[in-house]
């Protein structure tokens, strides 16, 4: 019943103009990023290796294993590319700046591999508040940053080691 009489209705109602924005229409803030760096802007924070979430290892010869600098920016980012492209766990990254994404997480390996880079991320806690990430996403996000890792030939006894070191961050970024 309610079909039949709402159909003429429908079909009587006219498409809206072309020349519509609907960003504007709805109140969607286009957000300009930084000329510099690509990035999307943040809130003000404190910048700190601390942030990074693990002391980094006492020499260099992790960074060594994982092909110095050059081979940690590789590994960020094909892992980037990995959690941004999984449908397990796209969603957690949709509408988030991949390319403030891609360095920080350059950086926060870099750092912990001790490689000679400094960490300018947000802490853990709050970098991952209100992403509703649970577990399974965290086992995704792991898979993913192994095939990284093999895909560069990281030994696996580097791959764990280095794992280890950021397994204590779970507790900072899982919320359910």
């Amino acid at each position: 019943m309610f079909l039949t009489a709402t159909l003429p209705l429908l079909l009587m109602q006219q498409a809206p103009a072309g020349d519509i924005d609907w960003d504007k229409e709805f109140g969607v803030e286009e957000v300009e990023r930084d000329p510099v760096t690509g990035e999307i802007p943040v809130e003000p924070y404190t910048k700190s290796n601390a942030n990074a979430g693990a002391t980094p290892f006492n020499s260099d010869a992790m960074a060594a294993h994982f092909g110095g600098r050059d081979g940690i920016e590789r590994i960020a980012d094909r892992f980037t590319d990995l959690n941004f492209a999984d449908p397990r766990i796209g969603g957690i990254f949709a509408g988030h700046d991949e390319v403030r994404f891609r360095r920080t997480i350059f950086e926060q390996f870099c750092y912990i591999l001790n490689a000679g880079c400094d960490y300018t991320g947000r802490d853990m806690q709050s970098s991952h508040a209100g992403l509703g990430s649970r577990k399974a996403d965290l086992n995704a996000i792991v898979e993913n940053l192994q095939q990284a890792m093999r895909e560069e030939n990281v030994p696996f006894a580097a791959q764990n080691r280095f794992l280890s070191k950021l397994a204590p961050m779970s507790g900072d970024v899982i919320e359910r």
